[in-house]
């Protein structure tokens, strides 16, 4: 194959990937076509992977096969054997794994090439490198607090805000230095390990309530640090990909923002998440209301429209497929069921949608919460599983409330609420929910996978009646 053809090769596989990310994209927006959106992904990395192994400048393919083989190594077991509910913690591993192999390439083309950089390759350079030192450490924060190694409940001290942006600060400005002196390379020492910690610090403050915010917009970092890795490498796909990847993961943000009515400022900087301490002389036993997996099965069974708000509980549990055993049961009966879906519920975008669809419920049972909002006023029984700052009516009236003004979903205006948690602990905004303690809630106290199959078995047997 003569070089003018591989060249011409290389440019359409390109092309076609550009295109194929786009489409993607697009079809990942919407449930019914995500599938089409993964194949689509699927088939533009493997062009892009083939037109770059396909590049001129490679002379020899001997480490580029033994990570190959390391990589698959790593990735084929975290892609088969971690079970869904961990999804959020892998999406985290690979933020930072992607942003961490943007970082080093930066790196090395910095070594490689000192002092021979212009200006305009020494400020993507720099950039490149500020967003993936700290999305990896960043990242690999946010796995911690997802796998629970590390505190989940936002880390503070007084002062934080401060040394955390005066460490960025002194980290760019010794970045804007290098770009006017690249041959300063002790300096690139302290840039880089400033970085590392700056993305450490970052995340400590944050709690898990922001995950899925947090997880967006690390994605938006090492999406951005790719597209300046293109740059400084001159290839145009990773510069398309890369700003497809950064622009996506930012919207997503302002989206999962929008959701709990808070700015960006807040998430990084509010230490959203305290466990909040009664007044001294205030605290009060408050009577609930519970019943049994057969009680509740009863209640069920005679409602005619019921409305499930599946939560973190769920994940926690794995207990997806027992609810799609309950949505199998009751819909054989002639009750319509649906399940109402708030955009930050779990600890990453779409975190239900995935579980939901894993266990094959159908894609047009699921709400979003500005669509189903209207219809709980109309549901004979709202279910809620695991889900909680998500239904805290709190969030509409109580100005003191850390999730004032959130937008939520109206599960406490249903005839009947019923709630499935194993105890009655704080959420991860660290607050009482003011849904557990209202005349018409009933709690289900118990693991959601057990409670759920003991209500599908009460269903089945008849031994609620």
């Amino acid at each position: 194959m003569s070089e003018q053809l591989i060249e011409h090769f290389i440019q359409f596989s390109y092309i076609a990937a550009a295109v194929l990310f786009v489409l993607s994209l697009k079809w990942l927006s919407a449930p019914t076509t995500a599938r089409r959106g993964v194949r689509a992904g699927e088939i533009g990395m493997l062009l892009a992977i083939i037109g770059a192994l396909l590049h001129h400048g490679i002379v020899s393919y001997q480490w580029i096969l033994v990570a190959f083989v390391v990589g698959s190594l790593i990735g084929v077991p975290m892609a088969v054997l971690m079970p869904m509910t961990a999804v959020p913690q892998r999406t985290a591993l690979s933020h930072a794994f992607g942003a961490l192999a943007a970082a080093l390439v930066g790196t090395a083309e910095y070594y490689l090439k000192t002092p021979n950089l212009d200006s305009f390759i020494m400020i993507a350079l720099v950039l490149e490198m500020l967003l993936g030192f700290l999305t990896f450490t960043g990242s690999l924060m946010a796995f911690g607090k997802l796998q629970e190694v590390l505190p989940t409940r936002p880390v503070t001290y007084r002062g934080q805000n401060f040394v955390n942006l005066a460490l960025l600060g002194i980290a760019v400005l010794i970045g804007a230095y290098l770009v006017v002196n690249p041959g300063a390379t002790g300096l690139f020492l302290v840039f880089a390990g400033l970085c590392l910690l700056f993305g450490v610090l970052l995340i400590l403050p944050i709690g898990g309530a922001d995950m899925p915010t947090v997880i967006a917009l690390l994605n938006s970092y090492a999406g951005l640090a790719s597209s300046a890795m293109g740059f400084v490498l001159d290839n145009k796909l990773l510069i398309i990909a890369g700003a497809l990847d950064g622009t996506s993961g930012f919207i997503l943000s302002v989206i999962m923002c929008k959701a709990m009515n808070r700015s960006f400022t807040n998430v990084l900087f509010g230490a959203f998440g305290q466990v909040q301490v009664a007044a001294a002389g205030k605290v009060e036993e408050r009577p609930v209301r519970s019943a049994t997996p057969s009680e509740a099965a009863s209640i069920l069974e005679t409602a005619s429209s019921v409305i499930i708000v599946p939560g973190y509980g769920m994940a926690v549990a794995q207990a997806q497929h027992k609810v799609r055993e309950l949505y199998e049961s009751l819909s054989k009966r002639g009750v319509e069921v649906r399940f109402a879906i708030h955009p930050v519920a779990g600890r990453m975008p779409g975190h239900m949608n995935v579980l939901l669809a894993e266990a094959e419920i159908p894609y047009d049972k699921l709400s979003e919460m500005e669509e189903i909002n209207g219809d709980f006023p109309y549901a004979d029984v709202a279910l809620v599983i695991g889900a909680n700052d998500v239904t805290n009516p709190a969030a509409r009236h109580d100005q003191a409330s850390p999730i004032y003004g959130m937008p939520i979903l109206d599960v406490d205006k249903a005839k009947t609420v019923m709630v499935i948690k194993r105890s009655m602990n704080p959420g991860f905004a660290g607050i009482e929910n003011e849904l557990y303690y209202m005349d018409r809630t009933l709690m289900l106290f118990g693991d959601a996978k057990g409670f759920v199959g003991e209500i599908v078995k009460s269903l089945s047997d008849g031994a609620h009646g």
